[in-house]
């Protein structure tokens, strides 16, 4: 318990960071809505110009792209870009920093399992991130509401939001596998944007393709927008395979853990 208050702690600067920049991002592009809404007309002759495979990579759906929900979805695919990062981050540097800082033969000599270790390591991580999603949704809501020309969904518009939570996850997951398996990572913001970004292009690629099985590819387009807009729920089948790929992450970062050496000072 005290490694998750102390981890808790550790990630409190960057939790607060990372929840302000998300809810200044998501407040500067919800404002620019009105203006959108009063001038759709234009705005969707100057978007039918562009191709539609780079419309369908940038996330633009000239169906539902002037209405407050399918405008959101616009800067939602930034907001999950940088949800991701932080939460590469935290992936990341769950087990090396103690390799990177020196201090791993300090922790391991303690009562403590190994499991211990990383579950209270893994729960600090994932407290940051629910703590980060409660401030960004509540404050995205409230400029929702603000905003608004018409009446939407606020079921659809929290669906929508929760996107960033699962991509975080499935992201922390594979942060995590990364840390225990790479003997020393000397930057941990280097390998997170690498990474992220890796994945983030290769769900652009797949969504300018139109073929759904490259979905499969990247966890930026396990939960469709669109979709979820028109049915009101998420794929079963992209939120089973982002479920097995967190479970595999975990269960295989467990394994090595428990097993590998770390090197004393």
């Amino acid at each position: 318990m005290n490694i998750f208050f102390h981890e808790l702690k550790a990630y409190r600067k960057s939790t607060i960071i990372w929840s302000f920049s998300l809810v200044m991002i998501i407040v500067l592009f919800m404002s620019f809505y009105p203006s959108f809404a009063r001038d759709a007309d234009e705005f969707k002759k100057i978007m039918e110009g562009y191709p539609e495979a780079i419309r369908n990579a940038l996330g633009f759906n000239l169906g539902n792209f002037f209405t407050i929900l399918g405008f959101y979805c616009f800067p939602l695919s930034f907001i999950t870009l940088c949800g991701a990062i932080q939460a590469m981050n935290l992936g990341t540097s769950i087990v090396s920093k103690e390799v990177r800082e020196k201090t791993a033969d300090f922790l391991l000599t303690k009562p403590v399992t190994r499991t211990t270790v990383l579950t209270s390591k893994l729960l600090a991580a994932v407290i940051s991130i629910v703590i980060t999603n409660i401030v960004y949704i509540a404050a995205a809501s409230m400029m929702a509401f603000q905003v608004k020309t018409d009446d939407f969904s606020f079921k659809v518009f929290v669906m929508l939001s929760l996107t960033m939570f699962f991509i975080q996850l499935i992201f922390l997951a594979v942060g995590i596998i990364i840390s225990v398996i790479v003997p020393r990572i000397k930057s941990v913001l280097t390998v997170s944007l690498a990474t992220v970004f890796a994945f983030y292009f290769i769900g652009m690629l797949s969504s300018a393709s139109g073929e759904d099985a490259k979905r499969y590819l990247s966890p930026f387009k396990y939960f469709d927008t669109a979709y979820i807009i028109k049915h009101s729920g998420f794929e079963t089948s992209f939120l089973i395979a982002g479920a097995v790929v967190m479970i595999l992450a975990i269960a295989a970062s467990y394994f090595v853990y428990t097993k590998k050496d770390i090197h004393a000072v």
